[in-house]
């Protein structure tokens, strides 16, 4: 059935660069609305930025450090493009997000091109605007953690080999794919999954599927794929390894193992945090964060059953990659929501060639107005709550030291219009009325409310006024936002150490010296070393009660450490 009024079709313009300017347009709008107004915000984005800004002032670049130790949960390359956008802008407020913001973009190029050479510009067009009414994508194209680079590293990686096994032969692209993918390694470390897509493609081809490239056997040429994953992984992995080699230092060497084994092969099979069950993805993550598409997968699902008995493998490649890729994170004990965001893009390469037939479904219509008006009433509800409800309102105000009220307004506001501007039947465009409005509102209103709460900027600001000049300070127990917020030069005692170590440290510090503080995080302070009873409550942020103390807080059962060693300089 069709909606009542006008057919709605996908828009193009006169050619396909006019296309993906616009769409790169509109992006740019959704990825950069409040840039600049906005510190780093947990999870992962201060450690990130603290790393680059230490970078920039210290010279070091080649192994980012944190709270005076070698980091290596993580390869260099993203710290890298945030501190060198850093040290161009000279805020690290923008520098932050620009890693993301253009990888972002990049990626949207990626899905538009490679959408309109296996079907057309209006199919281009569609993959390019679903993507950006995806939550899940432009959530990563906005944060400064490091899954938005990683996302575009695998989507160039697919890039080039789904050029070549469904639009080829073309061996520089899949080499080029194989590239990126090493890239995406030295990045994350699981940028080898775009290669994941050899696996279906095998299959597909054993069976005689259809829309596959006529490729002659050139086994050598298939193995170089691997030379060059291998040749991009060893552009950093070298020279780390040589570092090592020659250096004397046993961080250094623990660093190299640290890397190259506990946060590769160990992080997967048995990790240490995010545990979450098996199914966590297929629950908590895939129906909220793939919207508006989960919605629409009763519409979806005939058509992919469609394209699988025509053996379609424009279609099911995709669609089959993303399958092992939800299966390979579900397999590992650790789990976060921002693991899939690389399956993004295929997932609206797979919906694209379909949207245009969504367009004319009624209910399909409806759905996703309904979608619209249910987000719609609960930023209404929120705000209302507010209204009605002091206790809510305290509570929220306690908690997280912030008063979203005027954002959960202006969102409501906004969906609201946009669902009497397009009815039901246009419930496509109100959800893409309500989306733009919705990240424009978080970015330009919401950011300057949430921000001070959220970065520690707030707390840091209260200890500076609490903190004479002339006296020193120390952290124990910090978090990377209070670190990147501390506004002066601090004390810290170590990163990975075991707190009881830091707070031996921190306490011999403290009683070495005069006109010293130290701010203590009273939920990580569990080293019995500090009477908190004694401090000062500076404030209650992040869920935890944050004092300052002088060395009569130090508790006589304390094993002070014979000096304090590990007690590291840093300056801001």
């Amino acid at each position: 059935m069709r909606p009542s009024g006008n057919s709605l079709r996908i828009p193009i313009t006169a050619s396909a660069t006019g296309d993906l300017c616009w769409l790169l347009l509109i992006a740019l709008v959704l990825f950069s609305a409040g840039l600049g107004l906005r510190d780093p915000w947990p999870a992962d984005e201060p450690r990130f930025a603290l790393m680059a800004r230490e970078m920039v002032n210290s010279g070091h670049w080649f192994i980012p450090r944190l709270g005076g130790e070698l980091y290596a949960d993580k390869p260099p390359v993203f710290i890298w493009l945030q501190a060198l956008f850093y040290a161009l802008t000279g805020s690290l407020r923008v520098a932050f997000l620009l890693p993301n913001l253009l990888a972002g973009l990049g990626t949207l190029t990626l899905v538009y091109d490679l959408a309109r050479r296996l079907w057309d510009r209006r199919v281009a067009m569609a993959a390019g605007l679903l993507l950006l009414a995806t939550f899940q994508f432009v959530l990563q194209s906005r944060s400064g953690q490091i899954d938005g680079l990683v996302t575009f590293w695998i989507c160039l990686g697919l890039y080039g080999l789904l050029r070549h096994m469904l639009l080829g032969p073309h061996w520089g692209l899949f080499w080029m794919g194989c590239f990126a993918a090493g890239m995406g390694v030295i990045t994350k470390g699981v940028g080898f999954l775009a290669l994941f897509m050899l696996i279906p493609y095998w299959l597909a081809r054993r069976q005689y599927w259809g829309q596959l490239a006529d490729i002659p056997r050139h086994p050598g040429r298939w193995w170089a794929g691997g030379g060059f994953f291998l040749l991009a992984i060893g552009l950093w992995a070298v020279p780390m390894i040589v570092m090592v080699t020659v250096s004397t230092d046993p961080a250094m060497m623990a660093y190299r193992d640290n890397i190259l084994l506990r946060q590769t092969v160990v992080r997967y099979s048995d990790t240490w945090h995010h545990v979450k069950p098996f199914w966590y993805y297929f629950v908590e993550v895939i129906p909220l964060f793939w919207l508006p598409v989960t919605a629409l997968l009763p519409w979806l699902v005939p058509h992919w059953r469609r394209a699988w008995t025509e053996r379609d493998a424009r279609i099911w490649l995709p669609l089959a990659w993303i399958v092992l890729l939800v299966i390979f994170f579900s397999f590992s004990p650790g789990k976060r929501g921002v693991y899939l965001t690389p399956a993004v893009p295929m997932l609206a390469l797979a919906c694209a060639p379909f949207i245009d037939k969504m367009l004319d479904r009624t209910w399909a219509q409806r759905t996703i107005f309904g979608l619209t008006a249910l987000f719609t009433l609960l930023f209404a509800g929120l705000y209302l709550a507010h209204i009605v409800s002091p206790s809510f309102d305290q509570k929220i105000l306690v908690e997280y030291q912030m008063e979203p009220w005027n954002l959960f307004l202006a969102v409501a506001i906004a969906g609201f219009v946009a669902l009497a501007v397009f009815r039901p039947a246009r419930g496509f465009l109100a959800w893409a009325a309500f989306v733009a409005a919705f990240w424009l509102c978080y970015g330009w209103i919401g950011y300057p409310l949430i921000n001070d709460s959220r970065s520690s900027r707030q707390l840091m600001e209260m200890v500076r006024e609490r903190v004479p000049e002339n006296w020193e300070l120390g952290l124990v127990g910090w978090h990377e936002q209070t670190l990147l917020q501390a506004g002066r030069p601090v004390y810290v005692f170590g990163y990975r150490v075991p707190i009881e170590v830091r707070e031996s440290r921190a306490a011999a510090w403290l009683k070495a010296g005069e006109h010293r503080l130290l701010l203590v995080d009273s939920d990580r302070a569990r080293g019995g070393c500090f009477d908190l009873s004694k401090g000062q409550l500076v404030a209650h942020q992040s869920r935890s009660d944050w004092y300052l103390v002088d060395a009569s807080a130090i508790d006589p059962s304390c094993k002070l450490a014979d000096k304090p060693v590990g007690a590291v300089y840093y300056g801001n």
